[in-house]
């Protein structure tokens, strides 16, 4: 199973079992916002995607 979580510099995320759920709540952090008119996700900076898959924690820059 695959998770998803943003992380910025001073807050880090919930988990959340899908990428567009972790996207929509990554306001609620600061890590970026979700636009609405494109769909597309627009990170802050300095603001990590962190991917869990089966008990594995990867970062990758969003």
């Amino acid at each position: 199973m695959t998770r998803y979580r943003f992380v910025t510099p001073h807050r880090t995320g919930k988990w959340y079992a899908d990428l567009k759920t972790a996207q929509r709540h990554a306001c609620e952090i600061g890590a970026g916002f979700l636009d609405e008119m494109t769909g597309r996700f627009v990170a802050y900076v300095e603001t990590m995607l962190e991917v869990a898959a089966d008990g594995q924690e990867q970062a990758e820059a969003a």
